[in-house]
């Protein structure tokens, strides 16, 4: 009977680390943008970067190694965004009708080198949507 209860108590250990590993692995995994009307993901981290578009967060979910993501929201949400990651501003550039904010926050670990600075977090606004991208959104939207 010992032996019985000894192996359940050891089934037991590892359901419960192999639970614990499968909670990190999502949390790792979870999108860093919620909601939004459109979520793109880039496989790559450079500007020549797989790009996959999808109107679900939990895409995300099905994609190998994810280096980055973006997603378009309603309205203006620049202070929204800065704000929530506690971000720092470094410059921005106005193009066609919109302005590139280009910040850094340390709650988004890596980004990328522009103008010798470290940016991890681009926000555009213009034409009453909001796109946010980590570290950066790549192609046009």
């Amino acid at each position: 009977m010992r032996k019985i209860f000894r192996a359940l108590g050891g089934l037991c250990v590892c359901a419960l680390v192999a639970g614990c590993a499968f909670f990190l692995y999502l949390l790792y995994r979870s999108p860093v943008l919620e909601g939004g009307t459109m979520h793109t993901y880039y496989t790559e981290a450079n500007s020549s970067a797989r790009a996959v578009v999808s109107s679900s967060p939990l895409a995300k979910f099905s994609l190998g190694r994810v280096k980055g993501e973006s997603a378009v929201y309603e309205g203006d949400r620049l202070a929204e965004f800065a704000e929530k990651f506690d971000a720092k501003f470094l410059f921005c550039e106005e193009a066609c009708g919109k302005t590139s904010y280009y910040l850094y926050s340390p709650a988004l670990g890596e980004g990328v080198a522009l103008g010798g600075r470290t940016v991890n977090l681009q926000i555009v606004c213009g034409g009453g949507q909001t796109a946010v991208g980590v570290p950066l959104i790549f192609g046009g939207w």
